[in-house]
């Protein structure tokens, strides 16, 4: 056969198995969904500008817990919240449901290369490094540094209050606790005072201060095209635009990038020269480097790598603590019954911890305390720090479904076929309130859930901390989760403690604002960041 009629047949075949291979690949098309409002935006708008969580149970309430929704363009996406579908996708494919190449570029933006950023063999040999760091010893030991921070916010209220004629004070109390929680970040994970707790001034400080808020709140229709067009874009360009374009947000998120490597690359030195001398103390960091420092030459994490790491831990440390405790001290505003029996069971432990000869709190405490640990799961379960994450898979894959569901021609289907780099939205905040997991009463907060017969009955391990989604699962699933329920509870007990929280008019304005994290903010004020104003007085105590 002739070179160039053979060139043809072969061209002929590829292109024809190419339209075969587009029309028989997986299709979601089938799927109930809404309709899209628009082309160029799909559902996005709705997903991203409403409240969070509000969409998904809206979704979840008319369609389900497996969704067909719109990008731009009109592209199918797959909303889900079925607790088998998530529990493959976290848990049973490992890697093969990768981040999307666009929320990466985001992760970079704000925590460098780091773990968070991380995908695949690079994020195996960055967890495998930093595991040691995060086990339940290493995070018990934390608690101390924990409690003195929180400690630091009630002298600071009570100094307040003392100054003020009214037994009671209005406060954002969001302002007090970011802070504190950064500077236990800080001290815990790098035995370090960052400073940014009574000096307003500080830059790290104001590095951090409303960092996802500034960048990633009430984002316009035109910022919600832009950010995911960029899933065609090669991530190199897409770092390159985000490191040098103007923008309010991007300038914060470069001012952060500098201040938090100035003081991390000071530190990893003060570090390494520790662990050469011998020294080295049991915050993450020395941990860290000395695991790092074991690994062969293949595996061990680099100068960057490290900092990257310092930069994650900071920012996810910061974040998803303090607006997690935000949202708890305002729910308990809202129940004062709740807020009124977890004060009892709190100040009964302290006279136990005061019988024993004891100062203070041990982890031991804290889990032999039923309602503390109810209220704590509780408040994890309804505010969800992240609402969503978002993956795609590597190939063409076929997602398992907790129960079967009808699709629009009528056909019931119990597993839902997909295509390679479909894009997924893994709805958290849905998830949480599946009422086919947590009861028909999901949507209520409610500790007793947690409580002897009241217990709910989950059959599908899914998440990492009592089948909650809050800190994810799987081989991505939040390093430091023990870190950070430690770090509530410490707080936790130590705010509710001392002080009673009231409602004051302005939580009717509250929203609980989209910023990749969920963020309080005030209606017509999500510029000013994150804010939750509650009445605060001494708590009563019987003694």
């Amino acid at each position: 056969m002739e070179p160039l009629l053979l060139t043809a047949v072969l061209g002929g075949l590829a292109l024809l198995y190419s339209i075969y291979r587009l029309l028989t690949r997986p299709s979601i098309s089938d799927i109930p969904g809404p309709e899209s409002q628009s082309f160029w935006l799909g559902h996005l708008p709705e997903l991203f500008q409403e409240e969070a969580g509000d969409t998904d149970f809206k979704w979840q309430e008319e369609y389900g817990n497996i969704v067909r929704v719109r990008a731009p363009f009109g592209e199918d996406m797959l909303w889900i919240s079925d607790p088998k579908a998530l529990q493959y996708v976290y848990q049973t494919s490992g890697y093969n449901f990768p981040k999307q190449p666009e929320r990466r570029v985001l992760s970079r933006l704000i925590g460098d290369t780091g773990l968070t950023w991380a995908d695949g063999d690079v994020h195996k040999r960055q967890r495998k490094v930093m595991l040691p760091a995060f086990g339940t010893p290493e995070s018990k030991a934390l608690l101390p540094v924990f409690r003195h921070y929180a400690e630091q916010v009630t002298l600071k209220w009570k100094d307040l209050l003392a100054g003020h004629s009214e037994q009671s004070i209005k406060l954002n109390v969001h302002d007090y606790i970011a802070p504190a929680t950064l500077e236990a970040i800080g001290e815990a994970a790098f035995d370090y005072k960052l400073g940014v707790l009574d000096d307003q001034t500080s830059e790290l400080g104001k590095a951090y201060k409303n960092l996802v808020a500034s960048i990633f709140s009430a984002p316009s229709n035109a910022k919600i095209f832009m950010q995911n067009i960029a899933h065609y874009v090669p991530m190199c360009v897409q770092n390159f635009l985000y490191d040098h374009l103007p923008g309010k947000g991007l300038d914060k998120a470069r001012f952060n990038r500098a201040a938090a490597h100035k003081v991390a690359n000071e530190l990893l030195d003060m570090k390494t020269e520790a662990l050469m001398m011998g020294k080295g103390n049991r915050d993450i960091m020395s941990i860290l480097v000395k695991a790092n420092a074991a690994e062969n030459e293949a595996t061990r994490l680099s100068h960057p790598e490290i900092v990257a790491q310092m930069r994650t831990i900071l920012l996810a440390g910061q974040e998803t603590t303090s607006n997690t405790l935000s949202w708890a001290l305002m729910e308990l505003a809202k129940q004062p019954q709740i807020q009124s029996r977890l004060r009892a069971e709190v100040h009964a432990m302290e006279r136990t911890i005061r019988e024993r000869g004891d100062a203070d709190f041990i982890v031991a405490d804290f889990e032999s305390m039923p309602y503390l640990q109810a209220v704590l799961k509780e408040i994890l379960r309804f505010y969800p720090a992240v609402p969503h994450t978002y993956r795609q898979p590597l190939h063409d894959d076929v997602l398992p479904l907790s129960k079967p569901i009808r699709t629009r021609s009528g056909k019931v289907i119990s597993e839902v076929p997909i295509r390679a780099g479909l894009r997924l939205i893994l709805s958290v905040c849905a998830y949480n309130r599946n009422k086919d997991v947590w009861g028909e009463d999901a949507h209520v907060f409610n500790p007793d859930r947690w409580l002897g017969s009241s217990k709910t009955k989950r059959n599908t391990a899914v998440g990492v901390y009592s089948n909650l989604l809050t800190f994810a699962g799987g081989v991505r699933a939040c390093i430091g989760w023990r870190f950070a329920i430690y770090e509530v509870q410490a707080f936790l007990t130590e705010l509710v403690s001392n002080f009673q929280f009231e409602l004051t008019p302005d939580v009717a304005r509250v929203c609980k604002t989209q910023a990749i994290v969920m963020v309080p903010t005030l209606q017509g004020e999500v510029e000013k960041g994150a804010q939750l104003p509650l009445r605060v007085s001494l708590a009563p105590r019987e003694e």
